[in-house]
């Protein structure tokens, strides 16, 4: 089965917790402290793999967590980093964040490769808290949690060229034909569901991948009939074959049908009305009327397309389109990757340190990033790691934006997992 869509899961290792010890060995008094950090989680990376060609193991498995960094140990000893999950998904997909649909990647070489979520850093031992006020201090780090988000995987197959028409136009049998794909073909319409890849021997050492676009028809562009979840199939092809029923078999005006998809392009994407295209004028050899449809074809499109009579079942001027396509493709660019908008343009924006609101029950709750995160890497059991963390939430401004906020003694605070009782 053929699945170019999925929504996962993935979250980054969390750092290790850092050690609170102390040094205790005879003849070493007043050791001072010895824990070690803990070790940094593990990324979740994607890596295009050409050997896959749909996302159908994400159908089943839809959460991918890397493992956590090590805790640090008394002696100075500083935990193992966790193993970064390597996760490979077919050459050709786009990974967006499925909240706000920002693009992160667009993977269409194989080896290529992103991090999709981060693991976070390592908690801090005591050690690095001992200060000439405070010689053996009760404080550390616990690890900091990974990055964790759903994931949007949008498959788009990247083909040289595409075969694009009606249904039952021909272009299953046309590849068929001209390459080693074995499409279904039979004589109704949508035979096929799903795209087809084929690989095009057109001599003298060239070859090209061709994919066969299941038929498109009008309001395709609006999600009519298979509509969106082929066109986008298109986007990546540098050229594109347009078959027509000709001898129109379907009793359809094969010049009304091309008009018909090339508007459908154009209203699904601007850029794929601007894209190369040359008219395979197919079944030419079943009715009297296709030398009549021809000419009205080259008359309505000879300026604006080359056009080249073929017959898909017999073969008949398969062999030119094909060496003329070859040489097109010669000239024509390979199609660069998307890049992710933040990378193509760096705008500095000040985040929200924090924000304060009344839960449903009427107690407090915080949000942010960075308090959120200073608090999950306390340890909320040592009162000196409780202080350190109410001395940062004064000076991030906390403190006094739940004054001004309105609150009470008594009052519930929550910051994310977390409940603290409000005291003065």
């Amino acid at each position: 089965m053929f699945y170019d869509r999925a929504k996962i899961y993935v979250k980054g290792g969390d750092g290790g917790n850092g050690c609170i010890a102390m040094r205790r060995e005879k003849y070493v008094p007043f050791g001072g402290p010895w824990g070690g950090d803990g070790g940094r989680g593990g990324d979740v990376i994607f890596i295009a793999d050409e050997g896959l060609n749909t996302l159908q193991d994400f159908r089943y498995k839809k959460h991918f967590k890397a493992q956590r960094g090590g805790h640090g140990m008394g002696k100075n000893m500083n935990g193992a980093a966790g193993e970064d999950l390597i996760v490979k998904v077919p050459a050709g997909t786009v990974v967006r964040e499925a909240e706000t649909g920002r693009l992160i990647a667009d993977l269409v070489e194989g080896g290529q490769q992103v991090v999709v979520a981060r693991g976070g850093r390592g908690g801090r031992g005591n050690v690095h808290f001992a200060s000439g006020t405070n010689k053996a201090p009760r404080i550390a780090e616990k690890g900091e949690p990974g990055e964790e988000l759903w994931v949007e995987l949008e498959l788009k197959l990247i083909a040289d060229v595409g075969l694009i028409g009606f249904p039952n136009a021909g272009k299953s049998t046309f590849i068929s034909m001209v390459s080693a794909a074995k499409p279904k073909i039979a004589d109704y319409p949508f035979t096929t569901l799903v795209p087809n890849l084929g690989v095009v021997d057109a001599g003298d050492e060239r070859s090209f991948v061709l994919a066969d676009i299941p038929g498109l028809i009008e309001g395709a562009s609006q999600g009519v009939g298979l509509g969106h979840e082929f066109l986008r199939h298109t986007e990546r092809t540098r050229l594109l074959i347009h078959v027509v029923d000709t001898a129109g078999t379907e009793g359809r005006d094969p010049v009304e049908d091309i008009k018909i998809i090339n508007r459908e392009l154009a209203l699904y994407d601007p850029q794929l009305a601007q894209r190369p295209q040359i008219i395979a004028a197919n079944k030419m050899d079943i009715m009297p009327q296709a030398a009549e449809n021809l000419e009205r074809i080259k008359e309505a499109f000879g300026r604006q397309y080359e056009i080249f009579p073929v017959s898909a079942a017999t073969g008949q001027g398969l062999t030119a389109i094909i060496h003329r396509v070859a040489e097109l493709l010669e000239k024509l660019p390979k199609k660069e990757a998307a890049q992710p908008a933040e990378e193509r343009l760096t705008v500095f924006q000040p985040a929200e340190r924090f924000k304060i609101k009344r839960d449903i029950d009427g107690n407090w709750r915080v949000t942010g990033k960075e308090i959120e995160r200073h608090v999950a890497m306390t340890y909320l059991e040592e009162e000196e790691s409780v202080e350190r963390l109410q001395r940062i939430m004064k000076l991030m401004g906390l403190e006094q934006g739940l004054l001004n906020a309105g609150v009470k003694e008594g009052d519930i605070v929550r910051i994310g997992n977390w409940e603290f009782e409000w005291t003065q």
